[in-house]
């Protein structure tokens, strides 16, 4: 299995986030465009990147220093917990709160406030848990 963030890892990524209607679909119909990075607790930097046009991921890979709608960092353990479990709106509030989930870059509270957008942010997770990379 690739590296946890890994281009090949997030090539993977790619393809289940496109694959998955109410992930894709659901962010495409309210015009979701970002770009997203993903990391670990305490780096400078994240290590992957997603770029979203109107819900589909048009570009993945490495982090090169592009500029992030999103940034979000958690440690090895906690991600891959949430990588084979899923996380649900309650567990989402409670990682946020607790301090395991951070958001370096982006608005949490503006997120979770909107279904549009919360409902397919829960999803990524379990579509994480789809990359067989």
């Amino acid at each position: 299995m690739a590296e946890l963030f890994s281009e090949q890892w997030m090539n993977s990524y790619k393809d289940e986030w496109n694959n998955e209607p109410e992930l894709s679909n659901a962010l495409g119909e309210i015009g979701f465009t970002s770009t997203i990075g993903y990391g670990f607790t305490g780096d400078a930097d994240p290590i992957g990147i997603l770029v979203i046009e109107n819900g589909k991921v048009i570009d993945s890979g490495a982090y090169n220093g592009q500029p992030l709608n999103w940034d979000l960092r958690a440690t090895q353990d906690n991600w891959n917990k949430w990588i084979e479990k899923g996380l649900g709106m309650a567990g989402l509030g409670m990682a946020y709160v607790g301090g395991k989930l951070k958001f370096k870059i982006g608005d949490y509270k503006a997120m979770i406030k909107d279904p549009r957008m919360a409902g397919p942010f829960v999803k990524s997770f379990s579509v994480m848990g789809r990359v067989k990379a």
